[in-house]
């Protein structure tokens, strides 16, 4: 993995330059804009996003440098199966544009945690801000910081110290100087470069083995089905049918990191159609990333490491002077991960924290300052908590990324989802799942992954479905808080809040409806091989 440094040429440097410069002006002209204005904020664009900034950002938010190496490394060793991570998740990109964004814009909030505060008071923003805090610092921040660190140590052969501190102070510069408008302008960018760098890695390994049909033929005939039998042990389909929901709520429609592009929209309309976009730029998991394992296994049998699948293939099949792009994508993939999760950290912090308890009175200024202080903390935090990780000898952090999201979304998942569909929830409710229930799913998940690992006891069911027996039980218990308590405090929606709450238009539907068959078509097709 690590000779791509030495098959660098004067061409390869020369693309990297370029790239490196492009970025830094389009991050320049958002960040210092002559339309600049008293009342600009870093956090939300200053409501200036379109549906196509909202998609790319929303995607590059997810990509990240975990999943070039994921994707390409299961469908090297199971086929297809992982792109329902993708695939499936237009059902709640769907719930977040129709149900979910109208409530988020209507009710003119900049958090998550505003919103439910919004809704049953400070005791329950306070507890949801620190929360959110702890995810992002854990799931978005460290945990991606890391995986890009060690790509990036592998490939170029320098400390893990110098590549995470380099890499997240690159990211952190345009969430410092510019927030969420540099940050999406950025990201469209390096989405549609990530798009032509994949493709062409798709295209010349399809070329290598001698097009598609050559390569459905040299590979099992269960490598092209999206649903697996009861019997599979990595992705048995019941497992992806009831637990992935549970992470998905919580990722597309509760996550900060996620939501905030929508929130930045100009109206509603744009927000829906660029979650619909995002739906249509998922479906390119397939040819992008997934097909890059595959084409491994075929022509480079016998990996020790799956998770070398990606880089195997960019070491042998790029010609020289094409890794410079390699390691621009893999410079996109983290900036645009990294500076979406510096942003929604920054957010969270300033507003639920700062604001709302230590300095209500704040002017726009002092707003901005503060956001900027905690994008400096968070870069810090991350690196040292990275190389805590990195001390951690023997686990192999890839395998767990989803794990972990399936641990920490739960209560999160129930919340928002009762708050949405009941009207009875309670505060009670609602702040024991957050806190007691966020102990009892979290407890769960470090003894699932470190106390007692499943390799070990075999007692564990699937991640998956212990993910979804947490959320049910959770549920159960919401439900039954709510129902017993005789002072309930709970949300009642005024006629103003109501009459703001916009209907999609038929543009919106017409996305949703084409997006909706082209994917059942795709599950029809990629099934009973």
């Amino acid at each position: 993995m690590g000779n791509i440094v030495e098959r660098l040429t004067s061409l390869d440097y020369i693309i990297v330059i370029a790239y490196l410069v492009i970025l830094i002006v389009i991050g320049y002209r958002a960040s210092f804009s002559k339309k600049k204005n008293e009342d600009e904020t870093l956090f939300l664009a200053n409501k200036s996003l379109g549906w196509s900034s909202i998609g790319f950002n929303m995607w590059g938010t997810n990509v990240g440098p975990s999943m070039l190496l994921a994707f390409a490394s299961i469908g090297y060793s199971t086929g297809i199966v992982a792109v329902n991570f993708d695939w499936y998740a237009f059902v709640f990109l769907f719930l977040l544009a129709i149900v979910f964004a109208p409530k988020y814009l209507a009710a003119k909030v900049s958090t998550m945690p505003e919103f439910m505060g919004k809704r049953y008071g400070d005791s329950t923003q306070n507890i949801l801000a620190w929360y959110a805090l702890i995810k992002i610092l854990i799931s978005w921040l460290s945990l991606g910081l890391f995986a890009g660190g060690f790509l990036v140590r592998q490939i170029l052969g320098i400390p893990m110290w110098q590549s995470v501190t380099v890499l997240v102070a690159f990211a952190g510069l345009f969430t410092f100087f510019g927030g969420l408008k540099a940050i999406a302008k950025v990201n469209v960018f390096q989405m549609i470069l990530l798009i032509a760098v994949s493709l062409a890695l798709t295209i010349l390994g399809l070329y290598k083995v001698g097009g598609i049909e050559a390569l459905y033929s040299k590979t099992p005939a269960h490598y092209w089905n999206l649903i697996q039998p009861a019997s599979d042990p990595k992705y048995p389909w019941y497992a992806i049918l009831l637990g992935y929901p549970v992470a998905a709520v919580a990722f597309f429609c509760t996550d900060q990191a996620m939501v905030q592009s929508v929130l930045g929209a100009k109206n509603l309309e744009q927000g829906q159609l660029g979650v619909s976009f995002i739906g249509w730029l998922k479906i390119l998991s397939l040819p992008l990333f997934i097909i890059t394992g595959i084409l491994c296994y075929v022509l480079f049998p016998g990996l020790k490491d799956p998770n070398e699948a990606y880089m195997t293939m960019v070491t042998h099949l790029f010609p020289p002077g094409m890794n410079g792009l390699v390691i621009v994508v893999l410079i996109a993939v983290l900036v645009g991960t990294i500076g979406s999760s510096l942003n929604s950290l920054s957010t969270v912090f300033t507003m639920d924290v700062y604001v709302k308890n230590i300095n209500p009175q704040a002017s726009n200024k002092q707003i901005i300052r503060m956001g900027r202080i905690s994008v400096i903390a968070g870069c810090v935090f991350a690196v040292i908590v990275v190389l805590a990780i990195d001390n951690i000898k023997g686990l192999n952090l890839f395998d767990v990324f989803q794990s972990v999201l399936g641990f920490i979304a739960p209560p999160l998942s129930v919340v928002f989802l009762l708050t949405v569909f009941w009207k009875r929830t309670t505060r009670k409710a609602v702040n024991f799942t957050l806190s007691v229930g966020s102990v009892l799913s979290l407890g769960t998940g470090v003894t699932y992954l470190w106390i007692l690992p499943p390799h070990k006891y075999l007692f564990w069911p699937h991640y998956l479905i212990l993910s979804f027996l947490i959320f049910a039980g959770l549920l159960l218990i919401a439900i039954l808080i709510s129902l017993a308590d005789r002072n309930p405090t709970i949300y009642e929606i005024n006629e103003l809040d109501k009459s703001a709450i916009e209907k999609p238009t038929n543009r919106v539907w017409v996305s949703w409806i084409a997006l909706a068959i082209v994917m059942v078509a795709l599950y029809i097709f990629f099934n009973g091989h």
